[in-house]
């Protein structure tokens, strides 16, 4: 295996890091303390987004720092999942910088979707607005009825009536929710067949926002942090209508098209928290370095040279092992990067999760408010854990891969001749 950079993605990393450092990372702090100002928790209608970010975006645009995660020349930059995942890396040390580059979830697995499986029609209509970065996207999949840790357990519906397709049932933790610029639901449901397996009964159906019986109920907060003007909603849908040529693939290729969405979104996500735990790292460097507590810098105190050595330790092995998994994507397919997939999807969060709690520490009082990113961060590492598949279901699909491995199928019981 080889993770050695192209010229070109060295390029673009090069430049990721720089545009960072003079455009983002002096304005950070005096714009989420804007949208804080502005966005009232209560009312989640009236939010916006203050205008630096579309000063930022015009000008990532114009430097080509623009949609990098799509490998496709013409459409993105063209980069492997590999390469771009040490894009990702700098992007997860800012709250904002996804955005700013149009790399931010779930704009890119959306915008994945309809490149790889959506019509010619539904790519015009949804897949350039979104790639330009004049709308954003919602994914509606998780529902508060059922353990949606099993996404057969989906009690939305999605039934073919005639010409249309009519679309009921609750849905929440719809990230983006909130965002006055979300125009688009791909509203995931079942679409009962009798003649089709368990893992074809359901579909991906694309929702206009503004759709008659469309209901965006309420924003839900994460340990009390709102994360205006994006928003994490419970949405509901009551006899929604609207045209068969809304499926994307086809009644019943939902979960399919799901496999190939997280795959790369994981990726994403996983050398985000990498970027994230980095970032951590340092602020705990140094606030340990300038702060003096009986007569000592704190890092003197308490093992705390050897949390650093932990965290050190920590990260270098969450980043090793995604940038192996997205190496196998590239080479060898989704499919066969199952196991380190899942296992990215375990290691990357619980390490950034870690590495806040011992820089929380670090900070005392305030590594506990909003002074620093390191309590968001936390909270985004903690739901990390519970979006895309929990731990457990990860690690349940390690196991089956292994027992698999040793002629283990559904059953318990061992081959004749293995030794049990």
């Amino acid at each position: 295996m080889d993770f050695e950079l192209s010229a070109k993605g060295k390029a673009y990393l090069e430049k990721t890091k720089q545009f960072m450092e003079n455009e983002i990372v002096p304005i950070e702090d005096d714009f989420w303390k804007e949208v804080h100002r502005t966005c009232d928790p209560e009312d989640w209608t009236t939010w916006k987004w203050p205008k630096a970010l579309q000063t930022l975006k015009a000008k990532a645009k114009a430097a080509g720092l623009w949609n990098m995660f799509l490998p496709d020349e013409k459409l993105g930059t063209g980069l492997s999942i590999q390469e771009y995942a040490h894009i990702a890396e700098q992007t997860g040390r800012s709250f904002l910088a996804p955005m700013v580059f149009n790399c931010s979830a779930p704009d890119t697995g959306n915008m994945e979707v309809l490149w790889r499986y959506g019509s010619e029609a539904q790519k015009k209509q949804w897949l350039e607005p979104l790639l330009n970065g004049d709308i954003r996207s919602v994914f509606c999949m998780t529902e508060p009825e059922v353990a949606s840790s099993d996404a057969t357990n989906m009690q939305a519906t999605a039934i073919v009536d005639g010409n249309e397709i009519v679309l009921n049932g609750r849905k929440w933790w719809s990230s983006g929710l909130g965002d006055p610029n979300a125009k688009l639901l791909i509203f995931m449901a079942h679409t009962p067949d009798s003649k089709k397996g368990r893992h074809e009964q359901h579909s991906m159906v694309l929702v206009p926002i503004n759709t008659p019986g469309v209901k965006i109920e309420r924003m839900l907060p994460i340990f009390g942090d709102i994360d205006a003007p994006h928003g994490h909603g419970e949405v509901s849908f009551t006899n929604v209508r609207v045209p068969v040529e809304n499926f994307i693939g086809g009644p019943g290729e939902g979960f399919a098209i799901a496999q190939g969405r997280l795959g790369p979104g994981r990726i994403h996500h996983c050398m985000r928290c990498v970027g994230a735990a980095e970032r951590a790292l340092e602020l705990m460097i140094d606030r340990g370095m300038s702060r003096i507590a009986f007569g000592q810098p704190i890092l003197e105190l308490g093992g705390n040279k050897e949390k650093v050595a932990d965290a050190r330790i920590a990260i270098a092995q969450a980043r090793l092992m995604t940038l192996y998994a997205a190496w196998k994507m590239d080479t060898v397919g989704n499919t066969a990067a199952m196991t380190e997939i899942s296992a990215i999807k375990v290691i990357a969060p619980n390490v950034m999760q870690q590495v806040m709690d011992m820089a929380i520490q670090m900070y005392g009082g305030m590594g506990v408010a909003n002074d620093t990113p390191l309590a968001r961060f936390f909270g985004a590492a903690r739901t990390l854990r519970l979006a895309d598949g929990p731990d457990e279901v990860h690690k349940r699909v390690i196991t089956k891969i292994e027992l698999k491995k040793r002629g283990y199928g559904r059953t318990t019981q061992p081959l004749k001749g293995k030794i049990a």
